[in-house]
């Protein structure tokens, strides 16, 4: 069979050689095509490659009958309609590790332009004006960097950086007390970071989480010669507030490869005298254009020919040979993932899962990898799914273990995953109950019935007379309806567990309020994607 891919964007052609001289393909290079012209051609491609420019949307994916691949030379996939590849069938991929090298030589070059004023400098010499004493610069040698975000990128960073004589403070969910010491690195949250560095760089993805993470409140506590760099993606650093600490002489300047907008319109920004910027050139180098070509080429023949698929950005279709049996359990996997991740104060560094009962006997990998990437999607984004999830679980240095055990006492099948870091252990139980369906029914030690629903209330509290009325009056005051309440205890006027189906979200001013309750001793809530 021929397979046949289609290049829309300009790549390395000798980052596709494997492709354009493999006998079993046809590759066709037809780059600064509108979106009418590709639908005209398109309908009998088998993969697309494209770069940032093209736009694959839903109406050209709706037209390639034959597609079963987009391949993004790069990272970000901001240019694909993700929902619609996926509900298509469609399997989006990217090459997440071509560019590392070069995103992280471009930071560090970023931060030595800001330090030395270089293009300031440049731009007045060019012009004739040679003028020494405005550029007083300062040395790297002894300064403290912030580093949000220690994937491979802030890694990277950080090793360079320390050969530069800096010292590093960083950020980072996942990242062990063991990695940080046997890196050198100091751990710290954001606003401690904020407080400390005379440099800091960000190198997260962009999700909620992280959407505007150095914002008014990081400026109003940092130093006020701070240098801030981004190279990662634009929004992590809230740009009207970066400018109005520029405008305030809160920090001393900002060097900027990445913008909310693309190309940026605000121009205020980019014209203050205190701001380098580049236009989106992290990932801009001979050898990282070359190296992410190679990637999905050598992706998109194990795909076709294969089907194995390593940076998959969205997950597939779950496949009809799966079990009508299994599909439930899948879907409770999710959720507890969900759950887990959002009753603990901090990530996960170790994951124990077991299996009992008849879905011991099958294929489990579906329900661990659902479960994992329900975990870690708050700080991932959309960019981990089933597919990839292990793969970034991995590159947090998160152990898991999967243990599959015989049937347990009250139930068919049943799954239990222990959580736990340096502080916390968090164990959750579930099940699917005939004629009732998904159903947690253990949090730690106590027996719990919860059916996952939109927002759920989990409460440890001291088992005293009045304390569901003050819980109720409380939840009355802030209009929030209870649909349904379970207790766990462990005995008479003792530790105890309450968990709450709610109709709506409880705001913050609310769960102050019930923290204050006596005998409340943790007030967490969970919400979930149904």
């Amino acid at each position: 069979m021929t397979y046949k891919v289609l290049v829309l964007d300009p790549v390395s052609e000798d980052g596709i050689s494997e492709l354009i001289n493999h006998p079993n393909y046809q590759v066709d290079i037809n780059t600064g095509l509108t979106e009418d012209e590709i639908i005209k051609i398109v309908y009998d491609y088998h993969a697309v490659i494209v770069r940032s420019q093209t736009k694959i949307t839903e109406k050209i994916i709706q037209h390639a009958r034959s597609l079963r691949v987009i391949a993004r030379a790069g990272v970000g996939v901001d240019n694909i309609d993700i929902d619609a590849a996926t509900k298509l069938g469609v399997i989006v991929v990217n090459a997440p590790d071509g560019n590392t090298i070069s995103a992280t030589e471009h930071t560090m070059a970023m931060m030595l332009s800001l330090s030395r004023d270089i293009p300031e400098a440049h731009k007045e010499l060019s012009e004739g004006v040679w003028n020494r004493s405005a550029h007083k610069g300062v040395e790297l040698y002894g300064k403290t960097l912030g580093i949000i975000g220690l994937g491979k990128i802030g890694f990277g960073v950080a090793r360079r950086a320390q050969v530069f004589g800096m010292k590093i403070v960083a950020f980072d969910p996942y990242l062990s007390d063991e990695k940080a010491k046997e890196s050198e690195i100091e751990k710290m949250e954001v606003d401690e970071i904020s407080k400390v560095a005379d440099f800091v760089t960000v190198h997260t993805p962009l999700t909620p989480q992280t959407k505007g993470i150095v914002g008014e409140s990081f400026f109003e506590n940092c130093k006020p010669n701070l240098r801030l760099i981004n190279v990662a993606r634009g929004g992590i650093i809230d740009e009207a507030d970066l400018l109005t600490a520029l405008k305030e002489g809160k920090i001393g300047g900002a060097a900027l490869d990445v913008f909310e907008e693309e190309p940026p319109t605000e121009m205020e920004l980019l014209s203050h005298p205190n701001v380098v910027v580049t236009p989106h050139l992290g990932a801009s180098t001979i050898e990282a254009q070359e190296k992410v070509a190679v990637s999905i080429s050598r992706e998109i023949i194990q795909i076709l020919e294969n089907n194995t698929i390593i940076h998959a950005v969205n997950a597939p279709r779950i496949s009809e040979n799966i079990s009508k049996e299994l599909k439930p359990y899948i879907n409770i996997s999710s959720h507890m993932g969900s759950v887990g991740i959002q009753l603990m104060k901090q990530p996960p560094n170790e994951i124990r899962l077991k299996y009992h009962g008849d879905i011991a006997v099958d294929d489990t990998s579906m329900l661990t990898r659902s479960f994992i990437a329900s975990l870690l999607s708050p700080h991932f984004g959309e960019g981990v799914n089933i597919i990839n999830a292990l793969y970034f679980l991995q590159e947090q240095d998160v152990t898991y273990k999967v243990e599959k055990k015989g049937k347990t006492k009250g139930y068919n099948n049943y799954l239990e995953v222990e959580l736990s870091n340096n502080e916390e252990n968090l164990v959750l139980g579930a099940s699917v109950l005939d004629g009732y369906g998904e159903r947690i029914v253990k949090v730690d030690e106590y027996q719990v019935d919860i059916k996952p629903t939109r927002h759920i209330l989990i409460i440890n509290h001291i088992d005293r007379p009045g304390v569901i009325g003050d819980m109720g009056v409380i939840l009355g005051k802030h209009s929030v309806n209870i649909a349904s309440m379970q207790l766990g205890r462990s005995n008479e006027g003792g530790a105890a567990l309450l968990s709450l189906s709610l109709d709506s979200a409880v705001s913050n001013e609310a769960l102050e309020d019930l923290q204050s309750i006596e005998g409340f001793k943790n007030v967490r809530q969970v919400d979930l994607q149904l």
